[in-house]
C-alpha cells in the first residue's frame, strides 16, 4: 500500500509539474482487503451441502463440492480435502456445538459447507417481431416462445472448525435464461456457479481492483 501511495504522489507531482489548468483521468490497480484471509488456515474441509432442491438428473451436491476443490485448490496453499457430514436440517450451520462434535478440532481448520438448490423451468411468451421494411411496417408478426431459465441459490458458511462458529456467511442466488430449446442443467449450473466464485472470492482473497483517479491542477 505504502508503494502504491508513493508512486501516485510521484505521478501528481510530474503531472502538475509540466500542465495546468487540465483534469487527468488515470487508473491505478489497490489491492483488496478480504473479509476472511485464507492464510490464517492451513487446512481447508469442503463438506457435502444440505440440498433443498436440484434439477433433474444433475448431482447438485458432487458438482458443488467438485467445483470449489478445484477453484479454491488454484488459490490455497495448504491441505485441501472434503468431507461428508450428516446435514438435516437448516439449523445445524448456526449450531456451534454440532460443528465441535465432528471430531474436527484441529486447530486453523476451516469448514466450508451450507445449502443449495438448483431449479430449472419453461417459460413461455408471446413476442412480436417486426416485418421487414419492404413490408407494411404498421404489421408484424406474433409467436409464441420458450426460454429455459435456471436459477441457483448457494447458502455459504466459513465454519471455524475448532469453536464452530461461523466466520463468513452469504447468500447468493444467481438466474439466467436460455433460448436454445436443448440447454443442458450442466452447462448453465457452470455459468452460475461462475458468478457466485467471482463474488466469493472478492470476498476471501486480495483481489486487485482497478480504480480511477483524477489529477486536477489549477
Amino acid at each position: 500500500m505504502k508503494k502504491i501511495r508513493l508512486a501516485f504522489f510521484i505521478l501528481l507531482l510530474s503531472f502538475l509539474s509540466c500542465s495546468s489548468g487540465y483534469n487527468w483521468k488515470t487508473r491505478i490497480e489497490i489491492p483488496g482487503e478480504p473479509i476472511l484471509n485464507l492464510d490464517n488456515f492451513k487446512e481447508i474441509i469442503i463438506t457435502n451441502f444440505l440440498i433443498k432442491k436440484e434439477a433433474k438428473n444433475f448431482d447438485l451436491n458432487k458438482e458443488i463440492v467438485a467445483y470449489f476443490s478445484s477453484e479454491l485448490g488454484k488459490e490455497f496453499k495448504g491441505k485441501l480435502s472434503s468431507r461428508t457430514i450428516n446435514l438435516e436440517q437448516e439449523e445445524v450451520f448456526k449450531d456451534e456445538s454440532f460443528w465441535r462434535e465432528q471430531g474436527i478440532d484441529l486447530k486453523e481448520t476451516l469448514l466450508i459447507s451450507g445449502s443449495a438448490q438448483y431449479t430449472e423451468e419453461v417459460r413461455k411468451a408471446i413476442l412480436e417481431r417486426r416485418r421487414d421494411r419492404v413490408e407494411d411496417p404498421f404489421q408484424s408478426e406474433r409467436g409464441l416462445a420458450e426460454r429455459k431459465f435456471y436459477t441457483f441459490l448457494l447458502d455459504l458458511y466459513l465454519i471455524d472448525s475448532k469453536t464452530g462458529k461461523a466466520l463468513y456467511k452469504r447468500n447468493f442466488k444467481e438466474s439466467r435464461g436460455y433460448q436454445n430449446p436443448k440447454q443442458t442443467a450442466q452447462f448453465a449450473f457452470f455459468d452460475l456457479i461462475g458468478r457466485v466464485k467471482t463474488k466469493f472470492f472478492q470476498n476471501i482473497l486480495a483481489v486487485t481492483k482497478i480504480q480511477e483517479r483524477h489529477l486536477i491542477s489549477k
